[in-house]
């Protein structure tokens, strides 16, 4: 897919205006996508079971993996992500 110089352009200004923000605000919104991020993973992966469940799709154990799956990401992400200064 090629990129228009007018959306290069966008992009561009876009990074800039990303390397201007304090490390902190970066990292802050970083974690507030990768959060976002998790719950739609999550969420998906209860739908999917769901389908399974209805036997829209071939179940071949899936649905209870996939449970897991959304269980296992909500767990990691049920504290919140480290905070800034934390490794």
């Amino acid at each position: 897919m090629a990129v228009s110089s007018t959306s290069y352009s966008a992009l561009s200004a876009e990074l800039s205006s990303w390397r201007e923000l304090p490390p902190e605000v970066q990292l802050l919104l970083a974690q507030g996508a990768m959060q976002k991020a998790a719950a739609l993973l999550a969420e998906h992966a209860e739908l999917l079971a769901g389908e399974m469940d209805a036997g829209v799709l071939l179940d071949e154990g899936g649905p209870e993996a996939l449970r897991l799956f959304a269980a296992a990401v909500r767990a990691t992400n049920g504290d919140g992500w480290v905070t800034v200064g934390n490794a």
